[in-house]
């Protein structure tokens, strides 16, 4: 019943986007064919490369989408009943004769960033009966009109990158308008190639003869198709301005907004100084030979549109030298300003420019580190997915504004985590949105790794980005429904968002790097439990790929049945040797089995492998599935996959052949879990198990509610408060959920209470705060992350869980109530549980206690 109400709701949703949508598969009053026979596709010969390039991008689309090639000319041809006509506000001056005449009105996004409107204009020039107008307000705004065009009629921004085929129609009908798409909500949108060995830089060589031009133009067209804008490029080995110097011409001419990453300043890469530096990458030995490298970056940029890191950190992404003082690092700056003014002929606060405040860069901020307010702070999450400081609601604005520089892919401690997809969508989206609430809305670029296999979140990224506005808590779910839909159509989108949405929060409970057999608890049954969540996530989605038709399983396998199909492998692996293991420490011959068992499932993983290398699409993607992601012993990645340690037992030793009975417990619910008012959780084995939502009273304040965050976290749905900005303090009157509990004797107890992980982004000394009580007694003020030392932090990132202690007598026995306070924003509480010393290990933790 729950699963269907999602689909219900969705299909109610999709009225509130309709004003936007603005092709039908029928005839409505004022709209016209746009798959009739004779329609031209027409631009201004003085417009922008890039409008000519989308506007053929647009007749390749519509030839795949209808069978019928539209003609592609330049100005008003003199007899044709029917036309699209693309052009920028600034570059056609077709579009500005059409506003003259009062045929289009452009006021509404004149003068914008990345604008555009849609709109049917009837009778536009003598002998046009017809004509579809895309203007934007500039050429990345045009190229987005047609892009959108594109989409709504079935041409996915991934119909390369993951062989999504193009939905064939007769019917294809445009209403009349005008449709207006205003700026982007975060003005630079884009993506990071990063930690690209094995798998990237092993296929880029096979299929294109390295990092080139020929790879980037394949990216920079998806980047705009995603309605992005910005481009971090490869550097494991890769330059890219030196590399092909037709990368940087055609970044350009795609409108795509180039930068070099958060330790490459001033347009150069790393991989430039290895080549062509001399001396230590030392400033305070360096200087003069340091200005003349950083120098030629800037000159080689030319007109080009750039965002140019300033600063520096140590060679090859390092810290530089320990107590490296301010003083330095602000002359840093102040030098390169100093290169780019003397090079543009321009004041350095007209070319814009990033300081990334990135691992121990951010401590040089902290301790009182400043540059120019023209340029743009961009913060950094842990390479986890937790931002690590927000600026301040309400602190002045900064020319330059902030930035978030965000992880999908890292490597580093305390476990790489770059084979495959393992983002929850509504983690994500929890931190961006609070990036966003604090003004941190300038530039957004995410760590990708290889860009495959992470179709789904950089889909998700990139359109949360240009609309924070349209999805939120309330409607987060309903993205898996509609991205689904884009690639695979409105028939097996809601079986398919499901199975994704299924498989984000599956996945992101621990990353596959850091699984191994003793993950799970194998006594209580936990073991058991996780595998038969994947097992039967995955024979959905092996039933679904059957139903499929074959022009969809390239796509299918490569964005829904592999991932789930490799974590299932993994699992399946895990759970084997976990097994073997239990049985050959009770000396039982059932041990042998399970040995067996471990080996087949590594070989099932090299398979698995090979499928996507070599099989899929014709070998399409062969190199992508190359990284390892079996025998971790520390944080960096083994050589080679390395099969578990197993064991055999002799038959002579053998004690037994009889399997054991796991126990019983079950594991936390991922889905909706339905809150208010509940009878009261009962003890029950030593202790009482709470979903955060399934509370019995939740109490507000004037401007501070309480939000359910679906799928949020490791125990499926989370609580916290909005808006994100604010905090209270405590008192009578705070924001608080109670917990009814009934208990059965009067004793001392522990009070855990388990919470999504995050940093104390505030900066605040005594970092996030929340507070807890029993019945009567005193509020206890708990600090969630002020001791966030890299011990504790490993944890809380590996775990995916962040959980405080605290300390309660219970008087007498019978109902009591847990309240628990609000203080701080930022804090998702996912379980509570009380412990009178029943609780057993587990990864998980007990499941939910029954009400009564």
């Amino acid at each position: 019943m729950k699963r269907l109400f999602l689909v219900t709701l969705f299909y109610f949703l999709v009225p509130i986007s309709f004003s936007q949508t603005f092709i039908s598969a029928t005839h409505e009053p004022g709209s016209w064919s746009l798959s009739a026979p004779g329609v031209k596709i027409c631009t201004d010969d003085k417009d922008d490369w890039l409008v000519h390039k989308a506007a053929a991008l647009l007749q390749q689309d519509m030839e795949a989408a209808t069978g019928k090639k539209p003609m592609l000319v330049t100005g008003i041809p003199a007899s044709s009943k029917s036309i699209i006509l693309v052009g920028s506000v600034h570059g056609s001056a077709l579009i500005r004769q059409l506003a003259a005449q009062k045929k289009i009105d452009i006021a509404g996004i004149t003068g914008k960033w990345e604008a555009f409107q849609v709109q049917v204009v009837p009778r536009p020039w003598p002998g046009v009966d017809n004509a579809l107008v895309i203007a934007g307000s500039d050429k990345r705004g045009a190229a987005y009109g047609v892009f959108e065009l594109s989409k709504q009629i079935g041409v996915s921004p991934w119909y390369w990158w993951a062989d999504v085929p193009i939905k064939q129609t007769n019917f294809l009908f445009v209403r009349k308008g005008p449709y207006v798409f205003n700026s982007p909500s975060v003005q630079y949108r884009g993506i990071f190639i990063n930690d690209e060995a094995p798998a990237f830089s092993g296929w880029t060589r096979e299929k294109f003869g390295g990092v080139n031009h020929l790879v980037y133009e394949k990216m920079f067209e998806l980047i705009l198709r995603l309605k992005g804008n910005f481009l971090w490029p490869a550097m494991w080995g890769n330059a890219f301005n030196d590399d092909d110097t037709l990368n940087p011409v055609l970044a350009d001419k795609w409108g795509i907004v180039m930068g070099t990453s958060h330790h490459e300043p001033m347009m150069r890469a790393q991989q430039e100084w290895k080549r062509y530096g001399k001396g230590p990458w030392d400033y305070s030995k360096n200087d003069s030979v340091l200005r003349a490298f950083w120098k030629k970056g800037i000159e080689n940029m030319g007109s080009h549109e750039s965002l140019i890191t300033v600063g520096m950190r140590g060679d090859g992404d390092m810290p530089m030298t320990a107590g490296t003082a301010t003083g330095l690092l602000e002359k840093i700056v102040a030098d390169q300003r100093t290169i780019i003014a003397s090079v543009t002929g321009k004041p350095a606060a007209q070319t814009p420019q990033v300081w990334a405040l990135y691992k121990e860069v951010q401590d040089y901020y902290d301790k009182g580190m400043r540059v120019p307010d023209d340029v743009t702070l961009l913060i950094s999450d842990d390479n986890w997915g937790n931002i690590r400081r927000l600026p301040a609601p309400g602190s002045p604005k900064r020319a330059g504004g902030y930035g978030i520089y965000y992880h999908f892919d890292y490597v580093g401690d305390p476990r790489n985590y770059k084979w495959i997809n393992d983002n929850n969508l509504s983690r994500v989206w929890e931190q961006l949105h609070m990036a966003d609430a604090h003004g941190a809305n300038k530039l957004w670029v995410v760590n990708v790794g290889d860009l495959k296999p992470m179709e789904l979140p950089i889909s998700f990224f990139l359109d949360y980005a240009y609309d924070t506005k349209k999805w939120n808590a309330e409607n987060i779910r309903t993205y898996y429904t509609e991205w689904a839909g884009q690639q695979f159509g409105s028939g097996h989108a809601a079986a398919i968002g499901n199975i994704l949405n299924r498989y984000s929060v599956y996945a992101a409970r621990r990353k596959p790097e850091l699984l191994d057999a003793a993950t799970y608890s194998v006594s209580t049954g936990e073991a058991d439990r996780v595998l038969r969540q994947w097992t039967d996530l995955n024979h959905a989605a092996e039933q679904l790929e059957d139903s499929l038709p074959a022009a969809y399983q390239d796509a299918y396998f490569e964005l829904v049945r592999h991932p789930v199909k490799a974590f299932t492998i993994l699992h399946q692996l895990y759970h084997a040797v976990a097994m073997n293991h239990w049985y050959a420490a009770h000396k039982n011959g059932l041990a042998n089995h399970w040995a067996d068992e471990a080996k087949q499932f590594y070989l099932n993983d090299s398979l698995l492998t090979l499928a996507y290398n070599h099989d899929l699409a014709g070998g399409k993607w062969d190199h992508m599935m190359d990284q390892t992601h079996i025998g971790y012993t520390y944080w960096q990645q083994p050589p080679i996959n390395r099969m578990p340690e197993i064991h055999y037992i002799k038959a002579d030793s053998a004690v037994s052949h009889t399997a054991f009975t796991p126990g019983n417990t079950a594991l936390p619910a991922a889905g909706i879990q339905k809150k208010g008012a509940s009878p009261a959780f009962v003890q029950h084995g030593g202790y009482i198990s709470m979903g955060a939502t399934h509370y019995s009273k939740a109490v507000g304040a004037a401007k501070v509610s309480w939000t359910i965050i679906p799928d949020v976290g490791k125990y499926g749905d989370g609580i916290t408060t909005f808006p994100v900005t604010m905090a209270l303090p405590l008192s009578a009157a705070s924001p608080h959920l109670d917990y009814e509990v009934t208990t059965t004797g009067r004793d001392s107890l522990r009070l855990l209470t388990y919470f999504s992980p995050t940093l104390n982004f505030t900066h605040a000394p005594q970092g996030l705060r929340f507070a807890v009580s029993l019945d009567a007694e005193q509020p206890q003020i708990v600090h969630l992350n002020q001791e966030d030392n890299t011990p504790l932090w490993n944890t809380w990132v590996a775990d995916d869980i962040i959980i405080k202690t605290t300390q309660h007598f219970i008087s007498a026995p019978g109902k009591h109530v847990i309240r628990y306070w609000m203080m701080d924003p930022g804090v998702i509480l996912q379980q509570l549980v009380l412990d009178f010393g029943g609780l057993s290990p587990s990864y998980f933790g007990p499941p939910e206690s029954s009400r009564q």
